[in-house]
């Protein structure tokens, strides 16, 4: 077969396919059993990401587990660019991925597939994260103003209600106002896709909803450690 025959949507689901096994990788679960012997589904909310880890592991293994989350996302996103636009796939210039470019969904396509991979990892039978911080690394590869308003939003609310979750929850569900704010050009696909990313981001987050409306919920802590499942 010619090079030139590729289907652009299957070589699209093969990006998404390769970017779902890389953000799947739990680095969380690795630090803090490496560096603290911990095994991070078997501590506190049992979730793999930055707050668990920063709970169970300290500040070295939360900030470790928080680059290496952020990370994977810009590296699938921007590592598939460049094949995408290929002359042997879509065959355009890579501006066109971007929002309000002919091909912006492909970029929402694959950051959901980021997301997907860090909260139901495949390494994991399918459990993960919430995918916080392999959110904010999407937004990064997407646009990195988009980023840091999104930052912005999560270190306010924390830092007003030391409450992760709240940050979390209310930065996750305003994604897609954000995207229809800041890319008026965009395509409703893109729009469509990256609000149901941020849906998906709340809707991991639902346990903890629950502990905020009935009091019980677990506030930001730099110094205090968990060694057993919370209640």
């Amino acid at each position: 077969m010619d090079a030139t025959s590729i289907s652009p949507f299957l070589f699209l689901g093969f990006c998404c396919l390769v970017s779902y096994a890389i953000c799947s990788v739990p680095f969380g679960k690795i630090f803090a059993k490496s560096l603290a012997n911990i095994d991070l589904q078997k501590v506190g909310s049992g979730n793999i990401g930055t707050t668990n880890a920063l709970r169970a592991g300290g500040p070295k293994v939360a900030a470790l587990t928080l680059a290496c989350d952020v990370l994977k996302a810009v590296f699938c996103m921007n590592a598939a660019l460049p094949l995408l636009s290929s002359n042997a796939v879509f065959a355009c210039d890579i501006s066109e991925f971007h929002p309000g470019g002919t091909y912006d969904y492909v970029l929402a396509v694959l950051g959901i597939s980021c997301v997907v991979g860090h909260m139901f990892s495949f390494y994991l039978h399918f459990k993960g994260g919430k995918s916080i911080a392999t959110g904010v690394g999407v937004l990064f590869a997407i646009n990195v103003p988009w980023a840091l308003l999104h930052l912005g939003i999560f270190i306010v609310l924390v830092a007003a209600t030391k409450f992760v979750s709240v940050g979390s929850i209310v930065t996750a569900g305003l994604v897609g106002a954000t995207a229809c704010l800041l890319f008026p050009g965009a395509s409703l696909a893109f729009k469509l896709i990256m609000g149901a990313l941020g849906l998906l981001v709340v809707w991991a987050h639902r346990a903890n909803i629950k502990k905020l409306l009935s009091g019980t919920e677990s506030k930001l802590s730099f110094t205090k450690r968990v060694d057993k499942m919370d209640e």
